[in-house]
Parts: C-alpha cells; sequence; structure tokens
C-alpha cells in the first residue's frame, strides 16, 4: 500500500513538474502563432486562468487581425468561467463596441446583461446590480426581439423582480414589528404600487389597513380623525381591487373600528364643546 502511494505521489508529481514545464515553455516562445494555439488548447480544457494570461499578452499582438474577435470572445469567457463577473462584464461590453457587427454580438449582449445577474448580491444588501440585470435584460428583449434567448431573458427579469420584491416585504414587515406603523403603512402600499400583480397583494392591503389603523390608534387626539378616515379609504380601495377577496373580512373590521373611534371622538368633542 505504502509502494502505491509513493508511485502515485510521484507520478502527481512529475505530471504538475511536467505541465509546469510545458507553460513555461509556452510563456517563453516568441512564435504567437504557437502561443495562441496553445491558449485555445487550454481554453478547451477549462484552464481558464492560464488561457486568460495567455490571451491577455496576445492582444496587442493580434489586435486588427481576423483572429483579434476570437481572441477577445475567449478573453472575456474566461473572466465569466472565472466567476471574475465584473472584469466579465467589461470586456463583453468592450466586445460589442470593437466587433457590434458580429455574429456573436447577440450572444455578447445577452450574457453582458447576464453577468449583471450573476453579481446580484444577498438580499441584505444594496441590490444596484439586481435593477442594473433587470433593465440590461430588458434592454436586450427590446433590442433582440426575435432572440431564442429572450425566454431566458424574460425569466431572469421576473427572478430579479420576485428579489425585490421579498427586499421590500423584509422592510416593509421590520417596520411594523417595530411599531413604526406610519412607515409600514407607507411601504406596504409601495408594494402593492411596486409589484401589482403579485401573489401576496392582498395580504399587502390587509397590512395597509391594519398598519394605517395603528398608527391612527397612537396618534394625538387632534390627529385620529383624519387617520381614522384613512384606515376607511384604504379599506375601500382593497373592496375594490380584491373583491373577492378571503381577507376583506378581517380588514373590514378595522374600517368598522375606525368608524366607531370616529363617532366617538367627534361625540367626545361635542360635549366637550356644549359643557363650554
Amino acid at each position: 500500500m505504502k509502494v502505491f502511494k509513493l508511485l502515485f505521489t510521484s507520478a502527481v508529481l512529475l505530471f504538475l513538474i511536467s505541465s509546469c514545464n510545458n507553460y513555461n515553455n509556452v510563456t517563453k516562445s516568441n512564435d504567437y502563432e504557437y502561443k495562441l494555439k496553445m491558449a485555445d488548447e487550454y481554453y478547451s480544457k477549462g484552464k481558464y486562468k492560464i488561457a486568460q494570461e495567455l490571451y491577455e499578452e496576445l492582444f496587442p499582438v493580434f489586435k486588427g487581425t481576423i483572429k483579434f474577435e476570437e481572441l477577445y470572445y475567449k478573453d472575456a469567457y474566461c473572466f465569466y468561467h472565472m466567476k471574475q463577473y465584473a472584469d466579465a462584464e467589461n470586456l463583453f461590453k468592450g466586445f460589442l463596441e470593437v466587433f457590434p457587427n458580429s455574429t456573436k454580438a447577440e450572444e455578447v449582449d445577452y450574457m453582458r446583461a447576464y453577468c449583471f445577474y450573476k453579481q446580484s448580491p444577498k438580499l441584505e444588501l444594496e441590490q444596484v446590480n439586481t435593477i442594473r440585470a433587470m433593465g440590461m435584460m430588458q434592454t436586450f428583449i427590446n433590442t433582440h426581439p426575435g432572440s431564442e434567448r429572450n425566454k431566458d431573458a424574460s425569466d431572469i427579469i421576473d427572478k430579479c423582480r420576485a428579489k425585490l420584491e421579498q427586499k421590500e416585504h423584509r422592510a416593509a414587515e421590520l417596520y411594523y414589528n417595530m411599531g413604526q406603523f406610519r412607515a409600514a403603512a407607507i411601504a406596504y402600499t409601495t408594494l402593492i404600487n411596486n409589484y401589482p400583480e403579485s401573489m401576496q397583494g392582498e395580504e399587502y392591503m390587509l397590512k395597509a389597513v391594519k398598519s394605517y389603523y395603528r398608527f391612527a390608534k397612537l396618534s394625538i387626539i387632534d390627529k385620529q380623525v383624519e387617520r381614522f378616515e384613512k384606515v376607511i379609504d384604504e379599506y375601500q380601495y382593497f373592496v375594490d381591487r380584491y373583491p373577492e377577496s378571503k381577507l376583506l373580512k378581517e380588514a373590514e373590521s378595522f374600517s368598522n373600528q375606525s368608524k366607531n373611534n370616529i363617532k366617538a371622538i367627534k361625540y367626545e368633542q361635542t360635549q366637550t364643546s356644549a359643557k363650554r
């Protein structure tokens, strides 16, 4: 067993030394055609870091030649496969500027947008790249109306929208749980307006009504009537928007309580005025 391990280790070391020597020979060579051939071989074998280093060295050599387009294309993909999406996006962008009429232009245009999607961060972080990915994918669809990639682009837009919705929903829930009911009400209303087709639209409407109600209850007496009226308005908007919703009954209870509170406040005000 020990002999086998020793032989295996020796074989691995010999392979690594051989590979290293081969790479060194390539980098030292002044035969640029040979270097390009080897770069393509490394690329085809998935050794993107080595391929990229060689492509970068060959950029000024083949610039302006018929081989430059393929070199540029593969160089961009090297960064993509290494998950260096910002660099890949920049190179895809450069490719389109240099080769706007390339047969690969549509693919590269899509990949540029896709790189922004791949840079979309965790939900807790700022979603600049998520928003950028949505915009870029929509631009791709508009620019290439007959593309087979449009379905994928639309799917990515939907995923990005769902992510942004989830982030905004979390913020609204946080406001509500912290007792910041006015901020929560505004956040839920924004969710309804920003994502009118959301499957959770009815829940957002109910939470908006509840938030406005709790905000009114905690308000000073002079502000309560107008704020309870806002609850009633939001409930009516809920009825108009989702007339068949199973959540209407619960929302109605807040509307009814608001009406009763308004009556009680106005009655108290009348009694106070009469005593004067």
